[in-house]
């Protein structure tokens, strides 16, 4: 992967996000190539730890950037995500699936011998989700840094995460009320082009969801798949890949399958049944018709977008030596 990050073929799409990014972050006090003067190796030590971890297991990819959107929606992006203890956000419901924090350490732990107390927890997370895209074959974008960590971790403060069950409108208020609208909520859902699912979160689909039968929004020659793979009273913690077909590459498959009724939660498989946001998954596939959308550059936009919800900056927060403890 070497030199992969000057590839020719995205010298426009980071144009883009240079320019846009330069915008967007003005007034949160964040800004592209924060550490250059600090610690001018920051965002490489990041990329090479992400690498490593990735090359012996290429699920750490989506884990991190779950972790990333999570730490986001809950307190900010501050971090907070990474406390151990009691009754942390590591804790609740929502996050106990989540993998990918040894990489964090790992970066962190290389960081502090090279530029002790300068790099906080919340840019780690936030640059090695845009790694762990770039790593399955999707965009590579500036990332805004300059974040500062939170001390706040509570459980009870996940309810505000989205959930599998949940109703686009539901999701679309929730995303609005952190600046995010209908296409980057569609957008940021198709992160779910890379990763797996538990059974036990989706399983209730396929046995007895109406009048005895499977989802009627499921297409039924994919309804005997996914019961052979998660059955009825089987191990709930089995895993299967969100984006069938293509659960390690980051691209549009994941919207065709929505378009052919092969979503496997239920929340993804809504993007299409409901109208609002059905026509941005068609302008992510280009659809005939529709006004095409690039869906990499977007993602990449609504990335930056959200990464700047709630971030410390300045004299706010801290830079914890250790990510999973308050200093």
């Amino acid at each position: 992967m070497k030199g992969a990050y000057t590839n020719p073929r995205f010298s426009l799409a980071m144009t883009v996000m240079l320019a846009m990014a330069a915008a967007l972050v003005q007034a949160q006090g964040t800004r592209v190539g924060f550490y250059a003067r600090t610690c001018p190796r920051a965002e490489s030590i990041v990329r090479s730890a992400v690498q490593s971890h990735f090359r012996s297991n290429p699920n750490i990819a989506p884990g991190l950037l779950r972790m990333h959107f999570h730490d986001c929606f809950v307190q900010g992006c501050d971090a907070s995500i990474l406390i151990d203890g009691p009754n942390t956000e590591k804790t609740a419901p929502p996050n106990r699936l989540l993998r990918g924090y040894e990489v964090i350490d790992d970066a962190k732990t290389q960081l502090e011998a090279a530029c002790p107390g300068v790099v906080s927890c919340a840019d780690i997370l936030t640059l090695a989700a845009r790694d762990s895209v770039f790593l399955t074959r999707g965009i590579n974008w500036a990332v805004p840094t300059g974040r500062r960590d939170g001390r706040v971790s509570l459980a009870s403060d996940t309810t505000i995460l989205p959930g599998f069950r949940e109703s686009i409108d539901s999701q679309k208020q929730k995303f609005a009320a952190f600046g995010l609208n209908t296409q980057d909520l569609v957008a940021l859902v198709g992160g779910h082009t890379i990763g797996t699912s538990a059974c036990q979160l989706f399983s209730y689909r396929l046995y007895n969801f109406t009048n005895g039968g499977p989802d009627p929004t499921m297409n039924p020659a994919f309804v005997p798949q996914l019961q052979a793979l998660c059955p009825q009273n089987g191990d709930g913690s089995s895993r299967i890949d969100l984006d069938t077909g293509s659960g390690n590459r980051f691209d549009t498959s994941f919207f065709a399958n929505l378009r052919n009724g092969r979503g496997i939660l239920e929340s993804d498989q809504k993007l299409w049944t409901d109208p609002s946001t059905r026509t941005f998954v068609q302008r992510f596939l280009g659809e005939r018709g529709s006004r095409p959308l690039n869906f990499n550059v977007e993602f990449a936009r609504s990335m930056v977008k959200m990464s700047n919800i709630g971030v410390k900056t300045g004299t706010n927060g801290e830079i914890r030596r250790i990510c999973s403890a308050i200093n």
